[in-house]
């Protein structure tokens, strides 16, 4: 089957490190790589407008194939004219498969060949998901990028485990293949193995094998010490072919956006900026700041400085921890704008570093003056 979904254009690769540009033409427009991609669980980026998210520079979001499925249900959405219109965004969207959300949220789940049965977290209720139903509700999502449906191993796990669950995963990978008939989604495989240098060799063979117009890089960020994650991926980037664009899955803090975009990676994903702002935490130049603490009282500075974010324009540290402290939602929002906005603007500086051969100059500039 022909790929009319996506083209992957690498415009640039740093000449001292992995590091890389490009970018990603899609049926609701292009993306330049690297890219951030904020989390959009439940057709929402949480207490952001699809405009809010247009102003902060957002070119694609996430959505979650498992929550969508159980609400409002996946028909209902196609009926809508699919994910797009539903929540107003005609610029890119990349579901995930559901298959973290099965594996991680819940507790009672059987996993089979066929596929996995698991219970609502939502009532209980018995519940199936297989690659041909992730499939059918991505196609009824109508989104751009399409993601396989993976088992997600817990870390640590057993090798004998590890590897039986790769096999499955590769089985289910030739599965969702066949059944993704929409030439308009491009499908991207996921290469598994946990911390092991042989089976994530084993995986992109296989993965490249079956054939993808793009490559997520899974089963990381999930406990692993970060010195074993980039391990992981300074053997597993080079692996993949270089005009694919590579994506890795739920990462992360801004300094492993930086090390994964210094290895190679083109995308990425996480709830971190939107999750640590609902609890009155910011990023920032120097480092990451809980706002609610009293020493901001009296603080009417900016939360950033160096930010030109909406945000940082215009209130200070003092009245934003004032909202947390009278649970205001505008709290909330404020903090959740600046943190997208700090990720989208790191890795449009990280995009230029690249572009003019000073990557490492970039962030070592960067790391000089944060402290987590």
């Amino acid at each position: 089957m022909r790929n009319l979904a996506i083209d992957f254009q690498l415009l640039h690769k740093e000449k001292d490190t992995g590091a890389r540009a490009g970018t990603l033409h899609t049926p609701h427009g292009e993306i330049k790589t690297p890219v951030f991609m904020p989390v959009g669980t439940q057709a929402t980026v949480k207490s952001m407008t699809p405009e809010e998210l247009k102003e902060i520079g957002a070119q694609i979001i996430l959505s979650n194939t498992y929550h969508l499925y159980l609400r409002p249900g996946s028909k209902l959405i196609a009926e809508a004219g699919g994910l797009h219109k539903f929540m107003n965004w005609d610029r890119p969207i990349l579901t995930d498969s559901g298959g973290f959300q099965v594996f991680s949220l819940s507790a009672l789940n059987e996993i089979t060949e066929e596929g996995v049965y698991f219970r609502s977290h939502i009532d209980g209720s018995k519940k199936f998901i297989s690659p041909e139903i992730s499939m059918e509700v991505q196609m009824d999502l109508g989104s751009d990028i399409v993601m396989a449906f993976d088992e997600c191993p817990p870390y640590p796990a057993d090798y004998d485990y590890l590897a039986r669950s790769l096999e499955r995963t590769i089985r289910w990978a030739r599965r969702c293949k066949a059944a993704m008939t929409n030439e308009k989604q491009a499908l991207f495989g996921i290469i598994q193995g946990g911390i092991h240098e042989d089976l994530r060799l084993v995986s992109v063979e296989a993965m490249l094998e079956i054939g993808f117009p793009g490559y997520a890089i899974g089963g990381l960020s999930v406990g692993e010490p970060n010195e074993e994650m980039y391990e992981v991926l300074e053997f597993t980037v080079p692996l993949l072919p270089a005009d694919k664009p590579r994506y890795l899955m739920g990462v992360g803090t801004p300094e492993d956006l930086l090390e994964g975009v210094m290895r190679g990676i083109d995308m990425f994903d996480c709830v971190m900026p939107t999750r640590i702002a609902r609890h009155g935490a910011v990023y920032t130049s120097q480092g990451r700041l809980t706002i609610r603490n009293g020493e901001y009282t009296r603080d009417f500075t900016a939360l950033d400085s160096d930010c030109d974010c909406y945000v940082c324009q215009n209130y200070s540290r003092a009245y934003i921890r004032h909202l947390f402290n009278r649970k205001e939602i505008l709290g909330v929002r404020l903090a959740t704008y600046h943190n997208l906005y700090f990720f989208q603007k790191l890795m449009e500086k990280a995009r230029e570093a690249i572009m003019e051969d000073r990557f490492l100059e970039f962030r070592e500039s960067f790391y000089a003056k944060y402290e987590e």
